[in-house]
């Protein structure tokens, strides 16, 4: 839930160039303690700069420490009521904090958050992150609660009106979460040809392995190949071989690709791309050839416990 509400926390903010040069630095590096400090004591001596309480509120964000971050935006809300960005970071900054607590303290929240979401997308009819929410909030909330997948579908339409990929991709997910994913594959179709981003094949690719179809998720991860040439992508075709226990041999060749070519940019480490070649050998009832590549998971990330049990279970064949 609230996936797209993490865009929130973008730095976007200028109040003097040295502060922003080091806590923009700080932020890519992701030390947002460090920038939470800077911020604060540039905040003591120019109190109302609301730059600088915005990027505090995105440091205390990063940090998860919800309630600091819901009184920096608060601030904001308060000093400036008819911008629609401060009422979509105070509701996402609330909705964080609702899934975070107990259901009855969530309770307490969720028609604020809902309030400051439908205030930013009035206030702003081009705002496509608050819709993105109000999308995902209406699915996702009870019927008593206000939830409502006609309303949620009405900002799907919105969005569709203001950019064609964001509206498909999100009937897609709005039919997903209702389990229809005849019509859920039909919109993420649809935003692959009408946008073509590796986020939409990896939403596409998702429902297929969701509906246990490992075979039209390796192929649209090979159509996502072609069109992109990342090399993150060999270790997804990996994945799905070796938890469908379909096409070892393509698995196989595609996770040690991964490997050859492997860079941190990748994502994934490299151990997990063992653990795979693991389970492909393991299919392949290659007792041997399984546990030398879980060693070498284990050996590269040696905390992981599904390594250790599959170790354990390979010891057992």
């Amino acid at each position: 839930m609230y996936k797209f509400l993490l865009l929130l926390l973008l730095p976007t903010l200028i109040f003097g160039q040295p502060e922003l040069d080091d806590v923009d630095a700080l932020f890519q590096n992701k030390q947002f303690e460090k920038a939470e400090k800077l911020v604060s004591e540039y905040l003591k001596n120019n109190p109302n700069n609301i730059k600088a309480i915005e990027f505090l509120g995105d440091a205390y964000g990063h940090q998860k420490k919800w309630d600091d971050a819901i009184n920096q935006y608060q601030k904001l809300v308060n000093i400036q009521q008819n911008n629609a960005n401060y009422h979509y970071k105070y509701g996402g900054a609330m909705g964080m904090k609702a899934l975070s607590v107990n259901k009855l303290k969530a309770l307490g929240i969720i028609g604020d958050v809902k309030t400051a979401f439908l205030k930013a997308a009035k206030l702003d009819k081009n705002h496509i992150n608050a819709r993105w929410a109000l999308v995902e909030l209406y699915m996702q909330l009870p019927g008593i609660l206000g939830g409502s997948k006609n309303k949620s579908l009405q900002f799907a339409q919105q969005l569709e009106n203001l950019s064609k990929v964001d509206g498909y991709l999100a009937k897609g997910y709005i039919h997903e979460y209702d389990d229809e994913p005849e019509l859920a594959e039909k919109y993420y179709k649809m935003a692959i040809v009408e946008g073509g981003s590796l986020t939409c094949f990896n939403k596409l690719t998702a429902l297929y392995e969701n509906q246990n179809q490992p075979q039209k998720a390796i192929q649209n991860i090979e159509v996502a190949q072609q069109k992109h040439q990342r090399n993150a992508l060999h270790y997804q075709i990996g994945k799905v071989a070796a938890q469908y226990n379909t096409q070892l041999k393509k698995g196989e060749q595609c996770l040690l690709t991964y490997i050859a070519n492997y860079t941190p940019n990748d994502g994934v480490p490299k151990a997990w791309a063992h653990y795979r070649l693991a389970q492909i050998n393991v299919h392949k009832n290659n007792k041997s050839e399984a546990l030398k590549y879980i060693n070498l998971a284990i050996a590269e990330l040696p905390k992981i416990p599904s390594f250790k049990a599959k170790k354990e279970a390979i010891l057992k064949l």
